[in-house]
């Protein structure tokens, strides 16, 4: 895979999306053609990836997973990794998650180009 460009290309749709476990809660979709092999979120205000939240899953293209926050999580703004199964990695800043409620994937062989859709 070459050198990605992970630009936000969003549409982003404000409208009320049922709560889960906490206000943060979406879906992740591979669209990429390539298995994510680990997914990071972070709040934005933060300088440490922490965990991947995968564990030892991996995202396989046309999956999907939810990310499910603790309820007591008070921010709103995130920052989303992934790296894909040949080390290459993607990162998305400053991700509103309190009006997101999904996030697909999405990577254009022939540009080189990856992006993210969100509602």
């Amino acid at each position: 895979m070459k050198t990605l460009f992970a630009g936000l290309t969003a549409m982003v749709v404000l409208a009320a999306a049922p709560a889960m476990a906490g206000d943060q809660d979406f879906t992740l979709s591979n669209g990429t053609g390539y298995t994510i092999e680990q997914v990071y979120v972070a709040p934005s205000r933060s300088d440490d990836w922490e965990e991947d939240v995968m564990g030892a899953d991996v995202l396989g293209d046309g999956e999907e997973v939810d990310i499910v926050f603790d309820a007591a999580e008070g921010a709103c703004s995130f920052d989303l990794k992934v790296i894909y199964d040949d080390g290459e990695e993607a990162v998305w800043s400053r991700l509103d998650l309190c009006t997101i409620s999904s996030v697909a994937i999405y990577y254009n062989r022939a540009t080189g180009r990856t992006w993210a859709e969100t509602e």
